[in-house]
């Protein structure tokens, strides 16, 4: 069979694996109790490593049409000391769980826009959250910044509390495309945010693009990319649009007739990742490509390259805490997610209570096909190493795919 008809046979949406179980197949096996005892299990076993911390600041001021976020529009800036109490509130619940003063390895701030809120505020939640923990000395601190609203006093702020990545949102450079998702920044916008990142010391810059979406063509991502090659990002994102308009309605703004066919976004891609090639950037991952010398680049090559709800990372971290409305958390074996409503999120924390949504204690057999999974979306291969305690394990799995 061709190379052709494979991708024709095989084109089929799939998870994106940022879990293993992916969300919708979780077992909601997990109560507070069971949470609570699964994180300081964690803490005593993973904890001398260092956790990895993420922060979801959902807020936006307005909204990108495309975007399957947990987002939250508003131009009410009073909202910001609100819900930051509320992600304090929440990481004392966590404190109250560790066996000791966690070590923390790796920030990220994500979103919505974590420059929604002011310099000062991110501040004072970063200074609170670090006050209460020791920092790692291989430590990794990284936030998502709107290229139109990410200050240099943003970049001057956060870089003082050890923050030296910062990954900007472009999508496209499009004048049809940014009207049609809703989503503005010049290229030299995205130019001056980057130059006060590098001017202030930050040693990687990550641009996120995207292919698929409306009324892209080959010649309006070719220009895309081109702009941002001349920028020498260190990193690339270049994700997959997924349109899924019965889960998020702005998405309506255009229709199926308005994106490029199968055959045309495939052609992107492969655009895409020959530019990035011939400009010297490297594969990293299934959909990264980072300059030799970068810290994710270094890690791929030597095969520590690791994912985690935060996307791929260069540390590794068996613990990951989530703050915030919507997000996940991570104890290896189990995982949690918050409530999606930022006002019952707000209210279930300030009963003093874990705002857990639903969760996954992943069993056997979740641990195993998940190192799997890792092992292909990080080093394109895995082995059967054949244990005794797995070789039942294996059997099975083997049993379902005859």
């Amino acid at each position: 069979m061709s190379n052709s008809l494979l991708l024709q046979k095989y084109n089929t949406p799939v998870p994106r694996y940022t879990s293993y179980p992916t969300v919708p197949y979780w077992e909601n096996n997990l109560n507070e109790d069971l949470w609570k005892q699964k994180v300081r299990q964690a803490s005593e076993q993973y904890g001398a490593e260092g956790i990895s911390l993420y922060l979801h600041l959902p807020y936006c001021e307005s909204l990108c049409t495309y975007c399957a976020c947990n987002t939250r529009i508003t131009v009410n800036h009073a909202v910001e000391e609100g819900y930051i109490q509320s992600l304090l509130k929440e990481w004392d619940l966590y404190l109250q769980q560790f066996t000791g003063k966690p070590i923390i390895k790796e920030i990220h701030l994500g979103g919505g826009t974590p420059t929604f809120f002011s310099p000062e505020n991110l501040h004072f939640l970063l200074k609170r959250i670090l006050s209460g923990a020791t920092q790692h000395e291989h430590f990794d601190f990284s936030f998502e910044g709107h290229p139109s609203n990410t200050t240099h006093e943003h970049l001057r702020v956060l870089n003082t509390l050890g923050f030296k990545r910062v990954s900007f949102g472009v999508q496209d450079f499009d004048e049809t495309v940014q009207e049609a998702i809703h989503r503005f920044q010049s290229f030299e916008e995205v130019k001056n945010a980057m130059d006060n990142a590098r001017e202030l010391g930050y040693r990687s810059v990550n641009v996120d693009l995207v292919y698929g979406l409306p009324f892209q063509t080959e010649a309006t991502v070719k220009d895309t990319i081109e702009k941002v090659i001349a920028l020498k990002p260190e990193r690339i994102a270049f994700y997959s649009y997924a349109h899924v308009p019965w889960l998020k309605p702005g998405q309506r703004k255009y229709s199926e007739k308005d994106l490029p066919a199968d055959a045309v976004k495939r052609s992107l891609y492969n655009l895409g990742k020959q530019l990035f090639a011939e400009a010297g950037y490297e594969d990293v991952g299934m959909d990264h490509f980072a300059l030799p010398g970068d810290d994710l680049y270094e890690a791929a090559k030597k095969g520590n390259l690791h994912r985690n709800f935060m996307g791929y990372t260069a540390q590794h971290t068996h613990l990951l805490i989530a703050l915030g409305a919507s997000s996940i958390s991570d104890t290896w074996d189990a995982f949690a997610q918050n409530i999606k409503s930022v006002e019952e999120y707000q209210k279930k924390v300030a009963e003093g209570k874990f705002p857990i949504m639903k969760g996954h204690a992943l069993s056997e057999e979740d641990l195993l096909i998940r190192a799997h999974i890792l092992d292909l979306m990080c080093r394109y291969q895995t082995g059967w190493r054949v244990e005794h305690r797995w070789e039942e394990l294996y059997a099975r799995i083997a049993h379902r795919l005859q």
